[in-house]
């Protein structure tokens, strides 16, 4: 006879809960041992969650002990002339003995119909299972880019400030707030400033196959403001150590020097807003650096 299947819950992650979670995930993603989810909760800890949404996400408990867990972070982000509810489906991770209830916690993690959730780094062997999920492609690949050589040449004078301080030019205060908690967060907040209006862009490091530095593109209000300003924003990074820039997107983007590649670190929404290519503002990459 088989022996009876083990009572299992799901429920929120807690503060309780904060160690067992990061010793189940360092042992599922060795990439990053327990003080990086440590320090990864203490981000979130420290992040505007929208009401009625988890503060860190959904876990699976089997007699007390911690056997699955999938993060989430909940924001609120502009749409329009409003704010809407958006959520990055993160780590998910299951106990491999336990591993046929993982569903639960994808299907708690989705309950809510009025949010938008964005998975930003599928394995390539979970694409097909969120794709039955409802999860859709928004994004097919990245650029990389050598912005000192790309861009626009207008003749225009800009200025490229720290994100902290206030642009001589109009800006939407928004993105003032947005810039100063990026830079919190450890990543490049800049403004790139025109006599008419002040443009916001955020960067978070990353190590190409572990040592080549790049600067990921965060955010921008839109990827046209990007390849007009490359370079002198190019110049502020390289500055830094980063003289290449990674840019979502589903071609080549004209304007900008460098290599497409197309089915790299593709990107999947599912919900009423679709994501826009330019906008990862409060997600694993900008609060987690992954």
């Amino acid at each position: 006879m088989q022996s009876p299947a083990p009572p299992l819950r799901c429920r929120q992650i807690e503060e309780r809960d904060l160690a067992a979670v990061a010793a189940l995930l360092a042992q599922g993603f060795r990439t990053h041992d327990q003080k990086f989810w440590l320090e990864a909760f203490a981000q979130l800890r420290r992040h505007a969650t929208p009401q009625g949404l988890p503060k860190y996400g959904y876990l699976l408990e089997s007699d007390g002990r911690v056997i699955g867990a999938i993060l989430l972070i909940c924001s609120l982000v502009p749409a329009g002339d409003k704010d809407a509810a958006r959520c990055n489906l993160s780590s998910w991770y299951v106990d491999p003995a336990f591993r046929a209830y993982a569903p639960m916690l994808v299907s708690q993690a989705l309950r809510h119909k009025d949010v938008t959730y964005v998975n930003l780094s599928p394995a390539p062997h979970t694409r097909p299972i969120i794709e039955a999920q409802g999860f859709a492609r928004y994004c097919d690949g990245i650029m990389v880019a050598v912005p000192m050589l790309s861009g626009l040449s207008s003749g225009a004078k800009i200025a490229v400030l720290d994100g902290a301080r206030k642009p001589p030019a109009s800006f939407d205060p928004r993105d003032q707030d947005m810039l100063l908690k990026h830079a919190a967060l450890g990543c490049v907040s800049l403004w790139c400033a025109t006599a008419e209006r002040a443009h916001p862009f955020v960067f978070r490091t990353r190590f190409v196959r572990g040592i080549i530095p790049c600067a990921q593109l965060i955010y921008c209000s839109d990827v046209a403001d990007f390849v007009r300003f490359a370079r002198p924003i190019g110049r502020v990074l390289a500055r830094r150590g980063l003289p290449f820039v990674i840019i979502d997107a589903n071609a080549p983007i004209p304007g900008l020097v460098g290599w497409y590649s197309r089915g790299n670190m593709p990107k999947y929404f599912k919900g009423p807003q679709p994501p826009r290519l330019g906008d990862l503002a409060y997600t694993e990459h900008a609060v987690m650096g992954v």
